[in-house]
């Protein structure tokens, strides 16, 4: 018999990413079409072949799957180990992280951090940091303690550990992303800082309890630190190196990303030049370069109330667009996503801009006032 005291939804969401096959754009595809997990797996095979991107391999993979004993155990370990498990329709899920093309479907999170704050920042870097980039670290962080950031990286060695104590020390809010399952804390020695950054902060994971940190887990790590944040700052990097990925795979969902300069000839600061001089980054020289290109209001409570003016159809869907993406996005980008016409988006955005809602950046991008 079905255990009926956990949620039947979650474990049939849970299912249903263990189906091997539908993977987590099929299983996007499957949710949005039949509403939940449990329809889903209600649903005859003839309705899911009805599903655009659905074909006979998946439906039938669905149909014949029985991962719900499996399903059970994972929310089961979770529970053991304090975790809650966030799948991307509950409204805790971070909205940034939802916005990315392979976000992962469910998260594992620990901690009483909020994961949709107002501003979240990536710091990022090699894992040889250097008594310079040790101390940029604790600087940046410093500097953005006063402006109600949180901070994200992946509690690894170097610049990532010397960001998490410094939002300790500075008692900013900060989350650790994991390769691994939660009670698979690596490096172990970082064990001791994980119970401290829970307080006001998390430790997340796309990975179920138990999954060893294999390399292969560190890459597809880098895309929920990159994926969760509005910008991305590489401290120090190697010409080739994890944080560069992450530096990659921010640009990639068009989030903004700075690199901090560093000594000509120094193998540590030879990715970050290369990110500034190739310009896939901008020069991250003090945090008002931050407040300039991610169009922060710093003289603002972040809660007070803003009035909109009214707006027509069109305009509320690019303003609501525009909110949703919080750093500026070209205007091709923003036609794509809405679907109107470009010469529709451009009057629609010069009609914005009057009513001193949205303000046009460098490079054809536009951002909210």
């Amino acid at each position: 018999a079905r255990i009926v005291t956990m949620s039947e939804e979650l474990v049939f969401q849970i299912a249903l990413e263990l189906i091997p096959g539908v993977g987590n754009k099929g299983t996007k595809q499957l949710l949005s079409y039949c509403g939940s997990a449990t329809e889903v797996f209600r649903a005859p095979k003839s309705k899911l072949l009805k599903i655009p991107g659905v074909g006979e391999k998946m439906a039938k993979a669905v149909k014949e799957a029985s991962p719900f004993k499996e399903a059970e155990s994972i929310v089961y370990s979770s529970e053991k180990i304090g975790a809650e498990i966030l799948h991307y329709s509950n409204p805790l899920f971070p909205k940034r992280l939802k916005q990315i093309p392979d976000a992962p479907s469910i998260i594992y999170k620990k901690g009483h951090g909020d994961l949709n704050p107002q501003k979240s920042i990536a710091i990022v870097g090699t894992r040889k940091a250097t008594s310079y980039g040790k101390n940029i670290t604790d600087k940046i962080v410093s500097d953005l303690s006063v402006l109600g950031v949180t901070i994200i990286s992946g509690l690894a060695y170097g610049i990532d550990i010397q960001s998490h104590k410094a939002c300790l020390k500075n008692n900013i809010p900060t989350c650790a992303i994991l390769a691994g399952g939660l009670d698979r804390i690596y490096p172990s020695v970082h064990k001791k800082y994980v119970e401290e950054i829970q307080e006001h902060g998390a430790i997340i994971t796309e990975s179920i309890p138990g999954t060893k940190p294999d390399p292969h887990l560190f890459p597809a790590r880098n895309r929920i630190i990159a994926g969760m944040t509005d910008a991305t700052i590489v401290v120090e990097a190697a010409e080739r190196g994890g944080a560069l990925i992450t530096a990659n795979i921010a640009d990639s969902y068009n989030r903004l990303v700075f690199a901090v300069p560093g000594d000509v000839g120094h193998t540590f600061s030879e990715g970050t030049n290369k990110l500034i001089a190739t310009q896939r980054a901008l020069i991250y020289t003090g945090v008002e370069d931050l407040i300039y290109h991610l169009n922060w209001d710093v003289s603002l409570e972040d809660d007070k109330p803003k009035i909109i003016p009214e707006l027509s159809e069109q305009e509320q869907i690019i303003f609501e667009l525009l909110s949703e993406n919080r750093s500026p996005i070209e205007i091709d980008l923003i036609s794509a996503k809405s679907q109107i016409p470009i010469n529709q988006v451009a009057s629609h955005l010069l009609s914005l801009e009057f009513k001193n809602l949205v303000k046009s950046m460098p490079g054809k991008k536009f951002g909210l006032v």
